[in-house]
């Protein structure tokens, strides 16, 4: 993070609001493989971004929360002892959100000003709803002068976004803003929440591709099907398994043996999910080995299954992946987030990033009359607070 962007946005914050205040700081996140696994507390490998949100803060002696959106130029007031309890469809659902479920935890403190500033397209896949909310979680657990462990923030923010803003989200993306390791991808088990930081060495790249076709979690329609398809399976599928608690906990071959029980959409729903599990593994085990070019097949497959059984990628998605996978050194590629738009993610060897950048943005211009941007990824670590420069 520059030390020129951390002063830009402390001054913002000073010219807002006439004080000096502390700054923090969250990022998104890229998940390698493992999508809609969480929710269902599965395995997911997702890496810290270098893109984030920051959040500044200084007290009131009041009960009054002012919020101010640098990216949208607007500022909501909230009076901290008669908080809203339910979305209303703008930008403030996700700060709000947050402090509505620290008090559900008991967690009370005065009034504040804060500013939020982010780096994260919104929209694209790569958590910029979880970097806001941590970033915000961090900053008022350390003005209340409350601590928590990592994994608990994470989990504070997800049912602030579960139950306040109302998007059926896992517990994926506030843990690895949360948790992040620099240069490292998480293997989590969205279960026991155990993680293991995987290196990444020098010679790969995390190459993200912005499809620049935008979803939103702030109504969670297409998130909450997805879900309430999933569950309709589980519910089948306990009729015969009573002891299992999510899909987590059965194979692929008890869940071809169930086939005939559902219809063919809600099936191929759960394959997707029992299926991504074991690649997520798989994928771990390949880079612990070094083994790129497994991990990358790994990639493919994970993309073609969101495609084809949970339904969640688009058009101009797929042309980013089949071009990817055109290009000299790209080990695989897939998309990344909840799907419906967003982001690719591409591993890539470095010796070839640039070229692999230039290339996909010009022949995606070519067949879609979009221009892409597209970020080398740097693995980073998770929230905090930082220094005003």
């Amino acid at each position: 993070m520059s030390d020129s962007r951390v002063s830009s946005v402390a001054a913002m914050h000073r010219k807002q609001f006439g004080a000096g205040a502390q700054l923090y700081q969250a990022p998104g996140r890229v998940n390698l493989i493992g999508e809609h696994t969480d929710t269902s507390e599965g395995y997911v490998m997702p890496a810290a971004l270098d893109l984030r949100t920051l959040s500044v803060l200084s007290p009131r002696a009041d009960l009054t929360a002012n919020i101010y959106s640098a990216n949208f130029h607007q500022q909501v007031s909230v009076d901290l002892s008669q908080m809203p309890s339910a979305a209303r469809g703008h930008w403030s659902d996700y700060p709000v959100s947050v402090l509505w479920s620290l008090q559900r935890r008991g967690i009370h403190c005065r009034g504040f000003d804060m500013t939020l500033a982010g780096n994260v397209p919104i929209g694209s896949g790569l958590s910029s709803s979880a970097s806001i909310e941590v970033a915000v979680a961090v900053a008022v657990l350390d003005y209340a002068q409350t601590t928590l462990a990592k994994p608990e923030i994470a989990k504070i923010c997800q049912i602030a976004e579960n139950q306040f803003v109302g998007a059926q989200s896992g517990i994926m993306d506030p843990f690895a803003s949360c948790c992040g390791v620099k240069d490292h991808a998480i293997l989590l088990d969205c279960r026991s929440l155990q993680y293991e930081p995987l290196p990444l060495p020098e010679q790969v790249a995390v190459v993200i591709c912005n499809s620049m076709v935008k979803h939103s979690h702030s109504d969670g329609r297409e998130y909450n099907q997805r879900r309430s398809e999933f569950e309709e399976g589980m519910r089948t599928l306990r009729s015969r398994y009573p002891k299992m608690q999510t899909l987590r906990d059965i194979g692929e071959q008890e869940l071809s043996d169930c086939a005939e029980l559902m219809p063919d959409h809600i099936f191929r729903r759960c394959w997707h999910v029992v299926s991504e599990n074991r690649r997520v593994l798989q994928a771990a085990a390949a880079l612990r080995e070094g083994d790129f070019v497994r991990f990358g097949e790994l990639m493919v497959q994970a993309h073609y299954s969101m495609r084809d059984n949970y339904e969640a990628s688009c058009v101009e998605v797929d042309i980013l992946v089949e071009l990817a996978m055109l290009q000299t050194g790209c080990f695989g590629a897939r998309i990344t987030g909840g799907g419906f738009g967003g982001c690719t993610v591409n591993l890539v060897a470095s010796k070839n990033a640039d070229a692999f950048v230039e290339n996909v943005r010009r022949d995606y211009r070519e067949k879609t009359g979009i221009e892409a941007e597209i970020y080398l990824s740097y693995p980073s670590d998770g929230a905090g607070p930082v220094p005003e420069a």
